[in-house]
């Protein structure tokens, strides 16, 4: 599924192979925002950060904004204030940053960029000022082999204190650009950077194709000068009062489109006739108000075989938003247990008949499912996350087996459904819903009639294996799927 086709068409039609690169800046470029002031608030909050730390960095901090030090002797003298602390508190330090925050921030678009690239066999390569502690984990995220960054020493699990040279920020960058190329044998007179800041023009100048995203002023003035093409990323960063305003109408619609359907309880006695017209006016309505235009490939497939299970990819809130557009009647859900306690959610997935299970406790769960595998006899389908939660990126999780148990007990089948980026809208670490649109792909149905306790582990592989493949994800090392019994 093609996503942002506008932001690559450049790359799509470009020539492949790895001798050209792709150079991708990192803060305001790949992410919004800026990592280090993410990294220091977390540091702060931690109650971990000494002092002498907390000290340092504000006095770097300070010359940095009134222009007494240069970026590489502010990185020097920040580096100083961290001599002796443990690598591995660091670590967990950015590993909690990457999820609370990071994720979060990544552009879809940037992302869509990167992924267009990789389609081309091109060697794509982040190069930044940001240290390794900041970088790294959306690195893997986005599948990133290399990485140009500034590097704080470490020694004997402990930071020295000191900047492994040189600095990559300006002219380092340069530098460090040309020693990659050099061994790696990249052309860099065929490459691309992508970048936002001022302090980036000389590997700009350098490469042979030059792409300011989301440029400051002197940058964006130098692009006009030269005739470099911009680009500006506006799906992430501080949402609008419009984008408050659609989320609020969303939440307020889920009660809306439930009021809505008294009339027909009160009239029939039935609690399902109310769910049928309450789903479906929510997710109508919640996806216009909240700007979600979303494109299905494969509708057909929704309907032709119910009861069902149907599965999908977990990657944002805003999925219950398109499963209830897109599955609108006689079907119900599974959710976690914490989730019964919410007053207003848990009282109308209850209402609903959401079976809610205990995932800490596998064989509870499998035992509480009993009563979907009831629900699909009696025809009502059940819409499942095998992941059994939502992702904290776009990467397909391990599937864990109730949703497909059930569906064999029923003796009904499974339909995948296989949503692109939802996250592009929501992230896990969003609160705020932001207009986007969003691909997803319905497959044939499954059947389930000659699976067996012994043969079930193979026919999931194989339809994770589907997803994987609609998600671009089937890597090598996705060939030897995971999977959680």
């Amino acid at each position: 599924m093609k996503l942002y086709p506008c932001i690559t068409a450049e790359v799509d039609q470009s020539k492949g192979g790895r001798s050209i690169a792709a150079f991708f800046d990192f803060d305001g470029t790949l992410i919004a925002g800026y990592s280090a002031a993410s990294f220091m608030q977390r540091r702060i909050l931690s109650g971990g950060m000494p002092p002498r730390e907390a000290f340092g960095q504000l006095i770097a901090a300070w010359q940095f904004g009134i222009n007494r030090a240069g970026f590489a002797d502010v990185l020097v003298q920040s580096a100083a204030t961290l001599r002796g602390m443990s690598d591995a508190i660091f670590s967990e330090t950015a590993r909690e940053v990457y999820e609370k925050d990071l994720s979060g921030n990544i552009y879809p678009e940037a992302r869509a960029l990167v992924d267009a690239h990789r389609a081309k066999g091109h060697t794509v390569v982040i190069v930044s000022s940001a240290t390794q502690y900041q970088v790294q984990h959306v690195a893997a995220e986005l599948s990133i082999e290399h990485v140009l960054c500034t590097r704080l020493e470490v020694e004997n699990g402990a930071l020295t204190g000191a900047v492994v040279p040189p600095v990559c920020y300006g002219e380092g960058k340069l530098e460090a650009a040309r020693r990659f190329v050099e061994e790696s044998g990249v052309s860099l007179d065929r490459s691309y950077f992508y970048t936002d800041g001022r302090e980036d023009i000389p590997l700009l100048e350098a490469v042979g194709f030059p792409r300011p995203v989301n440029p400051d002023d002197a940058l964006d003035k130098k692009a006009r000068r030269e005739g470099w093409p911009v680009q500006r990323f506006t799906s992430r960063g501080l949402p609008s009062v419009t984008d408050i305003v659609r989320t609020g109408l969303v939440y307020g619609a889920l009660v809306g489109s439930f009021l809505s359907g008294l009339p027909a309880y009160f009239l029939n006695q039935s609690k399902r006739d109310l769910v049928n017209v309450a789903i479906p006016t929510w997710g109508d309505f919640g996806s216009a108000v909240a700007g979600l235009d979303v494109e299905t490939v494969g509708e057909e497939h929704l309907w032709s075989n119910r009861p069902a299970v149907f599965i999908f990819n977990h990657q944002s809130s805003t999925d219950a938003l398109i499963l209830s557009r897109l599955l609108r009647r006689d079907f119900a859900g599974v959710a976690k247990k914490e989730m019964q306690s919410n007053p207003l959610l848990g009282t109308i997935l209850g209402a609903v008949g959401t079976v809610f299970i205990d995932r800490s406790d596998h064989d509870k769960a499998i035992e509480i499912l009993q009563p979907a595998v009831d629900s699909l006899k009696q025809g009502t389908s059940f819409v499942i996350a095998p992941e059994g939660q939502r992702g904290r990126g776009y990467k397909l999780g391990p599937f864990k087996m109730g949703a497909f148990h059930i569906a064999m007990q029923a003796g009904v089948p499974v339909v995948p459904i296989v949503i692109a980026n939802s996250a592009d809208s929501m992230p896990k670490s969003g609160v705020i819903i932001r207009p986007a649109r969003i691909k997803v792909k319905v497959l044939p149905p499954v059947k389930t009639n000659d699976w067996t306790k012994a043969t079930i582990h193979q026919y999931v592989d194989e339809i994770r294996q589907m997803f994987l493949e609609e998600l671009g994800q089937a890597s090598d090392q996705d060939t030897q799927l995971r999977r959680v019994k």
